[in-house]
């Protein structure tokens, strides 16, 4: 190598006594070149890098063995960050993940670097429920069509105009859910699956046209939603495929078995309630595709398990029961129903959903993000390509943030009534996101929330049945449900059976 270097010096020495003038010039050149490179190396050396947050060490594959089949993965996180801090990192398999538990560190992701960290990188299960991330909650935001799609769900299909032309849907089947429990009087009725048949029959008036009731009574809606539930579980679950790639095409969890099985099932009671519809109009496979996980999972299983968390808390809590019971009184009177147009009269009960969300975020560490390129949060590195949560149940259960954090009281939202939103504004609060992947269907969620809540609590009195206990224990999954039902029994609360009848 040293004959080389000097063959090769002694060449440039010859070629430099050539009195054509080429050579100095291009000598020249190339030393500049090179004096300019060392020079940015030089610099780039001395300039300090941004570490990575700190985390827990350790091969990627031991990394990941205590969140197989953990049903919390909310608490685990929580716990490690209890130890590495606000923000932190952690192998999951061969993926690189960063963990955000703070207001001020959550807003330099979704307000100040928001358009990098609006990518997504869908789990194995949400591919396959969405048939290949077509949906608009796990389609990349990069995609040609993410920004049309999300136009047309949340600036056309779910405007003001529009929800305001659809009240009388709303109302429709409100009243037939308010019929339905005062014909089962005395009778345990499962409060989860009921809030999802008004919803599902809601959804199925608003976007195809007709219910889903008919002979079978509630079996379809039933069934509809023991499917719904199985794959948000399905979505939840942690996938080795995910973390290790390369193994995907084995399916060693039986996890793309379930969810075809689950798939198939679902399309299959979509398909055939469209055959049996009257009106000319058809549902497309695309709309099939979009109803599949957004409309059914976004707008009705979140909304349905809030209303079970709402009423599992206020059971818990009767002296809270008592004063959402006064207000329905004093703003309704028990010789009138329930309109859409009470609601806005109802603060504590806006309270007591402000609450809820507080302590049972739907979706605890939102949908996580990606980043689209290298950046700097909290003055650490966070690579392109690593995955991001924002662990939304920690923040909203800081003690450093909220006063006796883990205590349902309602009347911390009463002082500041304008102050927490569902909008994302508040980074100490965002139980549906914020910024450019913030939850579309925020405002049908809050009227039909609402509107349920208020009716069954202003319709009836409720008591457990004789034997049961009142559990607030949670299942993770995409959504964070009850992990046993609320089974109540209704007792009529209003003065005239008339009013009953919609």
């Amino acid at each position: 190598m040293l004959q080389t270097a000097c063959i090769s010096f002694s060449w440039l020495l010859n070629v430099g006594n050539q009195k054509d003038g080429l050579f100095p010039a291009s000598f020249s050149f190339l030393v500049a070149i090179l004096g300019i490179s060392l020079l940015y190396s030089f610099w780039k050396a001395r300039k300090p890098m941004a570490p990575l947050p700190p985390g827990p060490r350790g091969l990627p594959i031991l990394g990941y063995l205590p969140f197989l089949g953990f049903d919390n993965l909310h608490l685990v996180f929580t716990e490690l960050g209890g130890v590495y801090g606000p923000i932190y990192k952690l192998w999951l398999g061969n993926k690189l993940t960063v963990v955000i538990s703070s207001p001020s560190l959550v807003k330099e992701v979704v307000r100040d670097h928001d358009i990098a960290f609006s990518e997504r990188e869908p789990p194995i299960a949400a591919q396959i429920i969405t048939f290949g991330s077509s949906d608009i909650a796990f389609d990349s935001y990069s995609s040609p069509s993410w920004k049309n799609k999300r136009k047309v769900l949340a600036t056309d299909m779910l405007s003001n105009a529009n929800l305001n032309a659809c009240y009388d849907l709303r109302r429709e089947q409100v009243m037939k859910m308010v019929e339905d429990v005062y014909e089962n009087v005395g009778k345990p009725i499962d409060i989860g699956e009921l809030a999802f048949c008004t919803l599902i029959n809601l959804i199925g008036k608003m976007v195809w046209g007709g219910a889903l009731r008919g002979e079978k009574g509630t079996a379809v809606e039933g069934r509809f939603k023991e499917i719904s539930s199985q794959m948000v579980v399905l979505m939840g679950k942690p996938n080795i495929s995910d973390i290790f790639p390369a193994i995907a095409w084995f399916d060693m969890q039986g996890i793309q078995r379930g969810i075809n099985e689950q798939k198939s099932d679902f399309l299959q009671l979509l398909l055939d309630l469209h055959k049996n519809q009257d009106s000319p109009s058809s549902l497309t496979m695309n709309q099939v595709k979009g109803l599949l996980m957004d409309i059914v999972v976004g707008a009705t299983d979140t909304t349905s398990t809030t209303t079970e968390w709402a009423m599992a808390e206020l059971m818990q809590h009767p002296e809270i029961m008592e004063k959402v019971k006064k207000e329905l009184t004093d703003v309704v009177g028990v010789n009138e129903i329930i309109e859409e147009f009470h609601l806005p009269n109802l603060s504590y009960l806006s309270a007591v959903i402000k609450e809820t969300f507080r302590l049972h975020p739907p979706v605890p560490l939102l949908f996580p993000r990606c980043s689209a390129q290298s950046l700097t949060v909290g003055g650490y590195n966070i690579p392109k390509g690593s995955k991001v949560f924002l662990n939304m149940w920690f923040i909203h259960t800081d003690p450093n943030i909220w006063d006796n954090p883990s205590e349902f009281r309602p009347e911390r939202f009463l002082d500041e009534p304008g102050k927490f939103d569902f909008l994302g504004n508040d980074f100490r609060y965002m139980p549906f996101g914020s910024g450019r992947r913030r939850c579309p269907g925020i405002t049908l969620g809050e009227k039909m929330l609402s509107f349920i809540l208020a009716s069954l609590l202003h319709s009836f009195e409720w008591k457990l049945p004789q034997g049961e206990q009142l559990g607030l224990s949670s299942k993770f999954g995409i959504v964070m449900k009850k992990k046993n039902p609320l089974r109540l029994i209704p007792i009529p609360r209003l003065s005239d059976h008339v009013l009953y009848k919609k």
